[in-house]
């Protein structure tokens, strides 16, 4: 079998033993160990939100490659900032990095009424998606709250 990271568990091996265990993928018979962030409700709409929007910036017209990549870049900063202030040790550290995914999730907001002034999304789409980022950054506001509160 090859090298695996200490993140990675054989399945079989797993099953013989009698475990029980949680996986997050599941490939080639190999469980992936998830993450800690992985398993917060905030940290998977942030990646299906940045995942929506690339999907939807894939339509806008080349001549907006600004407000594209811009779009792209935002989104995924929210879900890539709650990772990595997961990671860090302090809470000053996660805190940090939990505003700062706040704070991308309100810099959507502005290129969002943008791609809608533009013809680029819809009412609908747009409400939608805003809807999406104020569940969002409520939760990221708990996330906070929570993180002061310890």
């Amino acid at each position: 079998m090859e090298h695996l990271s200490s993140r990675t568990v054989d399945v079989k091996q797993m099953l013989k033993c009698g475990q029980l265990f949680t996986c997050s993928t599941v490939q080639k018979g190999i469980c992936q160990m998830p993450f800690m962030f992985e398993k917060l409700d905030v940290y998977q709409k942030a990646v299906d939100f940045a995942d929506k929007i690339m999907v939807l910036t894939e339509h806008f017209p080349r001549g907006y490659y600004f407000l594209t990549d811009q779009l792209n870049r935002s989104a995924l900063s929210i879900a890539t900032n709650i990772a990595e202030g997961n990671g860090r040790f302090t809470k000053a550290d996660r805190r940090n990095f939990f505003t700062i995914a706040r704070g991308s999730v309100q810099e959507c907001i502005p290129l969002l009424e943008l791609a809608r002034r533009r013809g680029f999304i819809s009412e609908q789409t747009f409400a939608g998606l805003r809807e999406e980022l104020q569940t969002i950054a409520k939760m990221l506001s708990g996330l906070i709250s929570g993180i002061e509160k310890r």
